[in-house]
């Protein structure tokens, strides 16, 4: 097939695509290995658009690559119940009935995409061509035959991916982003507003009287949520921890001594030398210059500021041979001794004479003073290997229901119990719970748990492992009212506090909107008034907050307004608001556009995408689906 057309290849869209399309295979190839890319696809299919079927196997490997995503960025491996709770089966599962949309669309339509377009991608694909810059057919096969794909069966794959961005492109292609919109955007971010303002203090609102107990308790019933217990469990947790297996290993002082012989270079500090160097413009000119030197007609400083370098440009620094970027420098530099200069040495940037003016020789600790260090290192890279083997061996006794606390009396392993601990690692007193592994990970997992549950082991961040079993779940509950009196009379004052400030904040808005000056109104409260200019939207300033510069972009210019912030309130008067000129195609406008033409082309398509499944008809077998990810669908 790739003999016969591949002279007529000229679409540059195939190109485009086909770079995505080799970049995944050989993503693929790495992680997942030939394979999971030559298995056939089954015969059951999961899900079918149209008459576009969805087999078990495209389900599956979907998923794997996904899976092997989120497990990249996170850095530890997810049971099926994590990635369950992730949403990464509806994840798969809506890509794929997206595309099996897709595709069912251009088989209607009668698209196609051309032998021309898919081989001149090939051709032009970088993975496939040879030193030379030209299309290899023998590295393109030979790609092939590791993914255990045929060239026919490649091509058409990459034909169907190629059709349906065509359609895509399609329907979101040069969508135009309205005047009107850009400039309400224009409007929206660059307007600057001034205002005076002044602020009520919670001295402001006046002596608050004791409150009866009946109103507390009234108090009480109305905010009953904010009393309320969260959900607590009581979980003990096993750890096994490389660090911890180290410590129960035994290193011999002749296993640590033949490390500490192999490695001494990183138990010392390496031989520096302070370095001088003169460039010439060939060997010739090199050699006369250090005869010169030899027969004392010139110095090395001489010759130096000869060739116009002198000071700092003629001093390389004090080095070690590895901080030598030019090994044929490193190696003369540090053959001389102490005041030596070199014969004419051949560069990376030409001909050169070296001096070394001092020499600061290497060091090596002993090995009495690191060999603690040896044996921990040695120790700690033993239970790295060891600790699959000691985790299937946990895993044994936790299938023969072996209690957690055994198992860890019996390892000497780290058994954290915990009493009582919420989903955001709080105790009941409202403290923070000490001491949970990986808590971020953990906690998560404990509070998806059942009391008895077989749970799977968590991976930690250092490459150990965690269980975990749920002992109590005491529910959500509300604390009674003797429990919290306290906290309800706060709660009940600080409410009463903002009442008044806020009936204050209305009288004095009455006030500026009648006409009364902002320092009038300041002089009736007993406060000094403030100004400010230059505010954005969305941008807090001296002591506006987010919210209230928000309140203030919502008011007209010359009216007034009032806001809580924090335990205190603002009362300010909008005196100015700027906008400067809207200038269609200025750099900012551009953005806006660029930015609004991508997400309005998103909107479509996905209007369009969900139009095409409705029309085309979406079938799912919950049967087949739970034999693919089980659980409940």
């Amino acid at each position: 097939m790739l003999q016969g057309i591949r002279a007529a290849s000229e679409h540059w869209l195939g190109k485009i695509v086909l770079a995505i399309i080799f970049s995944l295979l050989l993503f693929g190839i790495g992680i997942y290995g030939v394979e999971d890319l030559i298995r056939g696809g089954g015969s059951n299919a999961v899900a079918t658009v149209g008459s576009t079927q969805i087999s078990t196997e495209q389900v599956r490997h979907a998923y794997q690559n996904q899976l092997e995503r989120y497990q990249v960025q996170l850095k530890r491996a997810l049971s099926p119940e994590q990635a369950r709770a992730l949403g990464l089966d509806r994840q798969v599962m809506s890509q794929l009935i997206t595309e099996a949309a897709l595709d069912q669309k251009t088989r209607d339509l009668g698209l196609a995409v051309p032998d021309s377009a898919v081989l001149r991608a090939i051709h032009e694909e970088k993975s496939f061509q040879n030193a030379q810059g030209a299309f290899d057919p023998q590295l393109f096969y030979q790609t092939l035959q590791r993914a255990g794909l045929n060239e026919s069966r490649f091509v058409q794959e990459q034909r169907a991916v190629i059709a349906r961005i065509q359609l895509a492109e399609a329907v979101s292609g040069g969508l135009t982003v309205p005047v009107a919109l850009r400039e309400a955007v224009h409007r929206y971010t660059t307007e600057r507003r001034a205002v005076s303002y002044l602020f009520l203090t919670p001295s402001d609102a006046g002596q608050i009287p004791e409150p009866a107990e009946d109103e507390l308790k009234t108090w009480y019933e109305a905010n009953k949520d904010r009393f309320r217990a969260p959900e607590y469990r009581a979980v003990n947790v096993l750890v096994l921890d490389p660090e911890a297996v180290a410590r129960s290993e035994t290193v011999s002082d002749e296993d640590a001594r033949k490390a500490y012989d192999l490695n001494k270079a990183r138990y010392g500090m390496p031989e520096k030398r302070t370095i001088e160097q003169i460039v010439f413009p060939d060997a010739a000119a090199a050699a006369a210059a250090r005869k010169e030197i030899q027969d004392g007609a010139k110095s090395f400083e001489q010759i130096a500021e000869a060739r116009g370098t002198s000071g700092q440009e003629l001093t390389l620094g004090t080095l070690s041979r590895d901080e030598l970027f030019d090994k044929a420098v490193a190696d003369a530099a540090f053959a001389l001794p102490e005041g030596g200069v070199s014969e004419p040495v051949k560069g990376q940037f030409g001909e050169v004479l070296l001096r070394v003016t001092k020499i600061a020789p290497g060091t090596v600790k002993p090995f009495e003073e690191v060999a603690g260090e040896i044996r921990k290192s040695l120790a700690l890279q033993r239970s790295r290997d060891r600790i699959d083997d000691i985790r299937d061996a946990i895993e044994d006794q936790r299938a023969g229901a072996k209690p957690l606390a055994d198992i860890a009396a019996e390892r000497k392993l780290a058994l954290v119990a915990v009493q009582a601990v919420d989903a955001q690692g709080k105790a009941p007193d409202g403290h923070g719970v000490a001491g949970i592994p990986d808590a971020d990970t953990t906690l998560p997992a404990a509070f998806r748990a059942e009391v008895g549950g077989d749970n799977e082991p968590l991976r930690t961040k250092s490459g150990g492992y965690i269980w975990y079993d749920v002992a109590r779940i005491d529910p959500p509950h509300d604390k009674p009212f003797e429990e919290v009196k306290d906290a309800v009379k706060a709660g009940w004052t600080a409410a009463e506090t903002a009442k008044r400030l806020q009936a204050k904040g209305r009288e004095l808005v009455e006030k500026l909107d009648k006409g009364e000056t902002i320092e009038a109104a300041a002089k009736d409260v007993g406060v000094n008034p403030q100004e400010t200019s230059d505010l954005g939207r969305n941008q807090p300033k001296d002591m506006l907050t987010a919210d209230v510069v928000n309140l203030i972009f919502a008011t007209p210019v010359g009216k007034a307004g009032s806001a809580a912030s924090n335990d205190s309130r603002a009362v300010f008067k909008v005196t100015a608001a700027t906008v400067p000129a809207f200038v269609p195609d200025s750099p900012s406008d551009k953005t806006v556009t660029q930015n609004f033409q991508s997400a309005i082309a998103d909107d479509v398509l996905t209007q369009y995408i969900a139009e095409v499944q409705k029309n085309a008809g979406v079938k799912v077998d919950q049967a087949a689906l739970r034999k693919v990810f089980g659980g409940e669908y």
